[in-house]
């Protein structure tokens, strides 16, 4: 029988209705696993407090890590309870923070309450069990109404139906396909302190405002979230500050506000921004480019150490 840390962080499959709608509970604790006890023995950890996902902070993700850290080599794998709205944020941190040891950890929520009539939440729980009863997961991945995904690469698409995530560029994942171990070669020191700054470009509020960010914000990183493939106004103070931020060797990651898009600089709208001095995210999403950016910052990486990382993470 295999032995899981159960890390509940909150979310809607444990909440309850009050008087001012639903609020997360440790009811689940009781009940959400007792169908699969004779399969697994799981060891639960509750939050304290237990929140609503919209509210995690990088200083949450540092107590999960440095617990799951410190709890895997006690057991065979991890399940990790959280919201759904930024359960993509919270996968793709830790598939690039934390040493699996090669044991799978399984991030699982749901769109309805477990006791709720014609929940989600017992389907995604059997998912996800069945995902740590396998011998060849030894990653991280992301379970949602049966289907298995990488974190590397996945989002939240649908409030509003049970298939609630996807990873567009890899689909669903396979076990060869999945992602090459760490290398050993960069620190992966997670700083909850880091500041990153995130430019979503449009044509309304578009470079002065990526400008006046890049210059005033004092972060020790920056996104940008392009057109396309990963265009952007050649606008001369833009470069200008883009190059500026890129000279005190902070990396500037740009990425492709497409949900299947990659930047890639292949028209020379794009090349501007490369000369520049950023970092072509390929098919990086905004889910795993904070946590690439956060890394990035808190350790020194190089433009090298983080291109070496999207092609670990097989993004370029």
């Amino acid at each position: 029988m295999k032995r899981i840390f159960v890390l509940y962080t909150g979310g809607t499959i444990g909440m309850v209705q009050s008087e001012l709608g639903l609020r997360p509970d440790t009811g689940i604790v009781n009940s959400a696993l007792a169908p699969f006890s004779g399969c697994l023995k799981c060891d639960w950890f509750v939050c304290e407090p237990l929140i609503d996902s919209s509210a995690v902070s990088p200083k949450h993700w540092a107590d999960w890590l440095r617990i799951l850290q410190a709890q895997l080599p006690r057991y065979d794998g991890a399940l990790i309870l959280h919201g759904t709205d930024t359960l993509a944020y919270t996968a793709n941190v830790l598939a690039l923070a934390l040493d699996t040891l090669g044991k799978p950890v399984v991030l699982t929520g749901s769109q309805k309450p477990f006791d709720h009539v014609n929940s989600d939440a017992p389907d995604n729980l059997q998912t996800a069990v069945a995902a740590l009863l396998r011998d060849d997961v030894r990653e991280v991945l992301l379970v949602f109404n049966g289907k298995l995904f990488s974190a590397v690469g996945c989002s939240k698409v649908s409030t509003e139906t049970d298939d609630g995530f996807a990873n567009a560029h890899f689909g669903e994942w396979q076990p060869e396909s999945g992602v090459a171990p760490f290398s050993g070669c960069v620190k992966r020191v997670f700083n909850p302190d880091v500041h990153v700054a995130n430019v979503y470009l449009t044509p309304v509020a578009g470079v002065q405002a990526a400008t006046f960010m890049l210059d005033n914000f004092g972060a020790a990183a920056a996104i940008v979230q392009s057109f396309g493939h990963g265009n952007a106004p050649d606008n001369a103070n833009w470069l200008v500050a883009v190059r500026r931020f890129t000279q005190q060797g902070k990396v500037l990651l740009n990425i492709s506000q497409v949900p299947q898009g990659c930047a890639a600089a292949v028209y020379a709208q794009g090349s501007a921004l490369r000369q520049a001095g950023a970092i072509q995210g390929g098919k990086c999403n905004i889910e795993t480019a904070v946590a690439l950016a956060m890394l990035a910052a808190a350790n020194n990486w190089s433009a090298d150490d983080v291109a070496a990382e999207l092609a670990r993470l097989r993004l370029v």
